[in-house]
């Protein structure tokens, strides 16, 4: 009989993509996933450190399961991702039903983890190892999925902007070898994935040395994009630094790669950029965007920021504001400062919480404009939808556009996973909806 596994994901793309590599890992151990945690035989937290008091969140929610653990003293619990990494032994001291701790580097151990737990030994493992996890993991199952699809082409970070753990729970940068990212999505695509989006904590940092010389993230969308059956690629997260000439230039020749990117920039303000170690300026980002936009007039520029950074003044905000104005976003990201623990910034005095609310307010206000004017200017134009699901009302299917939009339109005929054009009829606070064409 099969054992029942529960995993509850937090945070990025990324971790979504490594709580399936994880479940792939543990099914040969005789897993299943559940959707519930009261049927598993094994709860697994794939946790993020990004976020505020992340740590604790974690904790509160092991909490949840002390009566459940009382009940089925052989449930299994886990933790993994940054948080397990950041933590450690501190989560087995905190909360002595944990049964096993993993790195996001360390998950391809799980099978031996789990082993060691299933005959009562605590099993902790947290270290950055020599040896490739994507080598170790076991062969993706056959079985057919979705059409769409995360896959993990570099991780870690060498930026070390001053408010982000990511170089100290993820590691140096590391990019997967050219062939293997071939191979992994042509293997997706002939179990049914039409769009790929390629995910890496700095992606567009993706370099490999391999057959044929160096490797790009340019160089490795156009060979992806030879890939018959696949229809779309993506990538996020990107830094500024590293938005080369030959990816820009990507946006506008492979027809393949989608003109939505997702670029943070995090301030408007030089002062307030270097403070926060970014090492670009407000002026370098806009002549990327204008770079963008010459090459994609279409492109819908997605980004990140950070309101209330440490020794942030209203007229550093004011210039974050003008960027905003400047820039035009279709969709946004936008989050308070808070101190990550072991960080050069969280040393720094901060923003009062009034002031940094007050900020965030506006900051969103003016996004939330900008994003509901992007999809109102989208009504009348004919889209590419790439069908993912049936929608609430009968014969409604739902997916998404080119631009990332979510689309519903009527289309009882259609297929999940077929691409059809859809005219643009309505636009709502989250999404569109249409008619065939």
């Amino acid at each position: 009989m099969a054992k029942k596994l529960y995993i509850k994901t937090y945070g990025c793309q990324m971790n979504v993509y490594d709580s399936e590599r994880m479940a792939e890992a543990l099914g040969g151990q005789g897993y299943e996933e559940t959707a519930s945690p009261d049927d598993a035989d094994m709860i697994l937290l794939n946790t993020c450190h990004i976020r505020e008091k992340a740590a604790e969140k974690v904790y509160s929610e092991l909490g949840r399961f002390k009566g459940l653990k009382a009940e089925k003293p052989d449930l299994k619990i886990g933790v993994a991702g940054c948080v397990a990494q950041a933590e450690g032994a501190e989560i087995m001291r905190r909360q002595p039903m944990v049964d096993l701790v993993v790195g996001p580097q360390s998950y391809h151990r799980l099978p031996e983890l789990e082993a060691r737990a299933g005959g009562g030994a605590k099993a902790l493992d947290t270290d950055f190892p020599e040896e490739d996890k994507f080598d170790h993991l076991a062969k993706r199952p056959k079985a057919n999925r979705g059409p769409t699809a995360f896959l993990t082409v570099q991780e870690g970070c060498d930026k070390f902007c001053s408010f982000c753990v990511v170089p100290y729970t993820r590691g140096a940068e590391v990019s997967r070898p050219a062939q293997r990212v071939i191979d992994e999505a042509r293997d997706l695509v002939e179990r049914g994935v039409r769009e790929i989006t390629l995910l890496g904590q700095n992606v567009n940092a993706y370099h490999s040395a391999g057959a044929g010389g160096d490797w790009s993230l340019a160089r490795l969308i156009r060979a992806l994009a030879e890939i018959d059956g696949l229809a779309r690629i993506r990538f996020t997260t990107s830094h500024p630094n590293d938005m080369s000439d030959d990816l820009i230039e990507a946006h506008g020749t492979c027809e393949k790669l989608m003109p939505y990117l997702h670029l943070p920039v995090q301030s408007g303000s030089d002062g307030i950029l270097k403070a926060m170690n970014r090492k670009h300026t407000a002026e370098s980002y806009l002549r990327i965007i204008e770079r963008l936009r010459a090459a994609r007039p279409d492109i819908l520029l997605s980004g990140d920021f950070i309101v209330g950074f440490p020794g942030e003044t209203e007229a550093d905000f004011a210039q974050t504001m003008a960027l905003v104005e400047a820039v035009g976003y279709g969709q946004s990201y936008s989050f308070k400062y808070s101190a990550r623990p072991g960080t050069p910034a969280a040393e720094r005095e901060e923003v009062s919480e009034e002031e940094k609310d007050e900020r965030l307010q506006r900051l969103q206000a003016l996004l939330r404009d900008q994003q509901r004017a992007a999809q109102d200017a989208m009504v009348g134009r004919e889209v590419s939808v790439l069908f993912e699901k049936p929608g609430r009302i009968a014969g409604q299917m739902g997916g998404k556009s080119e631009y990332l939009h979510a689309v519903h339109a009527h289309a009882p005929r259609a297929g999940r996973g077929e691409i059809r054009k859809v005219r643009i009829t309505e636009s709502a606070a989250n999404s569109l909806g249409g008619v065939l064409v």
